[in-house]
């Protein structure tokens, strides 16, 4: 079956799935999306939240894993370590015939050690080893502990997903952390990296201050064009010169930029926008559900994301001289989202104790 989702890939986009549950591994559902072009999986605490606090999926497990003798946080882990392993074995013929490029699962470490490096590079290993497959990623908030634990995780051999990257500085910095992780790597193999840019948030904040100003030409616009300048710095500095090819040469790859929060959030744009503007080479976009199908209905694969970047320039100075500072909103979508992060997963762990003790 050969669908627009192929046609980007041709194009040097990979498009994961930015969901997962009980019901999607055990009915076929994720092999439906694989028959369709999608190449990976992403995970967070909200997602995790929603397949196991609002469902009964898990309860009967959850009941089993309290008489073992685990608490909330472990039967958290055991049934997501669970859920992560199960699709990416799905996942792995597609990471063997990529040969490691795609067929990736995310997981996230514990959203409440955002703020401590060390031990988030603990964690990353710890589960990174629990799971025992290539084919996993271990997801990273990009706070500025976390970007120094991308380093660290990247050195003793992690896959790593470094998430909720807002900023070109956020992004610069993570690519940088990184390079300096595969300088030091101690693995025999290098990790593979993606480095997750949030882009429809990025969108809804600045517009509310757009439309404050009057300035609604703009609205829509901020959150592609910023991608674009990271897609740049991506393709012509950080990935670029001596220093690079040769960490290419001994069998480094690049960390993709992957676009992420692609739902639209406003009903006025494209159902499809912030996945047909942003395709380009070496990224990778991961999706809901809801705006795969719509994009499989009517999205159209072109090379967008080198599209207008003089206009993208022009309109990020212009966003200056309003006196929006986008970097200060950047700043808030970073802490909002880590908080979100952390509540989604404090309301699991209440509900995981919730369900134990209904049952009980």
């Amino acid at each position: 079956m050969r669908t627009v989702l192929h046609e980007a890939a041709e194009l040097g986009q990979s498009v994961w799935l930015d969901t997962i549950s009980r019901d999607l591994i055990l009915s076929g559902g994720l092999e439906r999306w694989i028959e369709q072009g999608v190449v990976g999986v992403t995970t967070n605490p909200a997602i995790f939240e929603q397949a196991i606090a609002k469902t009964e999926d898990y309860d009967r497990e959850i009941t089993d894993l309290f008489a073992q003798g685990k608490d909330a946080a472990g039967v958290y882990e055991a049934l997501t370590l669970r859920e992560v392993g199960a699709a990416a074995d799905i996942l792995r013929p597609v990471y063997d015939r990529t040969q490691g490029l795609d067929g990736y699962v995310s997981l996230e470490v514990n959203p409440l050690l955002a703020s401590d490096t060390d031990s988030t590079v603990d964690e990353a290993e710890r589960l990174f080893g629990l799971l025992g497959r290539p084919n996993v990623m271990i997801k990273i908030p990009a706070t500025p502990e976390g970007i120094l634990a991308v380093a660290g995780a990247t050195a003793v051999g992690v896959n790593v997903n470094a998430t909720l990257i807002f900023s070109e500085e956020q992004y610069a910095r993570v690519a940088n952390a990184y390079l300096c992780g595969l300088r030091s790597c101690i693995s025999a193999t290098f990790p593979a990296s993606v480095a997750s840019v949030f882009i429809s948030r990025v969108d809804t904040a600045v517009d509310k201050e757009l439309a404050a100003k009057g300035e609604e030409s703009l609205c829509g616009r901020i959150a592609v064009d910023g991608a674009r300048m990271m897609y740049q710095h991506f393709k012509k500095e950080a990935f670029a010169g001596a220093e690079w090819k040769e960490l290419a040469a001994k069998g480094a790859r690049v960390q993709r930029p992957l676009w992420a929060s692609t739902g639209t959030k406003n009903p006025a744009y494209s159902d499809v926008k912030y996945v047909q503007e942003l395709i380009g080479p070496n990224t990778v976009n991961t999706v809901p559900p809801k705006t795969i199908t719509a994009f499989l209905d009517h999205g159209r694969a072109a090379a967008s994301i080198e599209d207008d970047l003089a206009g993208a320039r022009a309109r990020l100075r212009r966003l200056e001289e309003l006196g929006i500072d986008r970097k200060a909103i950047c700043a808030k979508l970073l802490a909002d989202g880590i908080e979100s992060f952390n509540g989604a997963f404090r309301s699991l762990l209440e509900a995981i104790e919730e369900k134990a003790g209904a049952r009980a």
